[in-house]
């Protein structure tokens, strides 16, 4: 029965070591879900997506197209995460915004108040160690 308990917490040791090596890959923070068609989508999330993109599309110059900055998950504001996601990551462009598209919006604009740490990052999720 000794054998048998050792056992047992080698394996259980050897299981929480595995699970504790996944924790340092890159995951959307807790609080932060996923964004997009199918997602209960956060009204201050898709806000702050909105934001940075039409920032981003505001470098574009005078008259670049605007989104509207409501809140409300929909189709013109899918087709520009997937503009985003085409010109910024190397994912495959799906107009969801998750960890990598996150992070790519959370630091396409160093000089904007919403993105980086600022308000938006509790709101887009991004890679671990962000």
């Amino acid at each position: 029965m000794k054998k048998f308990g050792a056992r047992a917490a080698v394996v259980g040791a050897a299981a929480a070591l595995a699970v504790s090596g996944l924790a340092g890959t890159a995951q959307a923070r807790a609080g932060a879900p996923y964004i997009g068609d199918g997602y209960a989508n956060n009204t201050n999330a898709v806000w702050c997506v909105q934001h940075i993109i039409n920032n981003w599309k505001a470098s574009w110059g005078p008259g670049a197209p605007q989104i509207a900055q409501d809140g409300v998950w929909g189709p013109q504001t899918r087709q520009a995460v997937i503009d985003f996601q085409n010109a910024f990551t190397s994912n495959q462009a799906d107009g969801v915004v998750g960890p990598r598209t996150g992070y790519a919006l959370l630091t396409n604009d160093p000089k904007d108040g919403y993105a980086g740490h600022g308000y938006c990052y509790t709101y887009i999720p991004s890679t671990s160690g962000y």
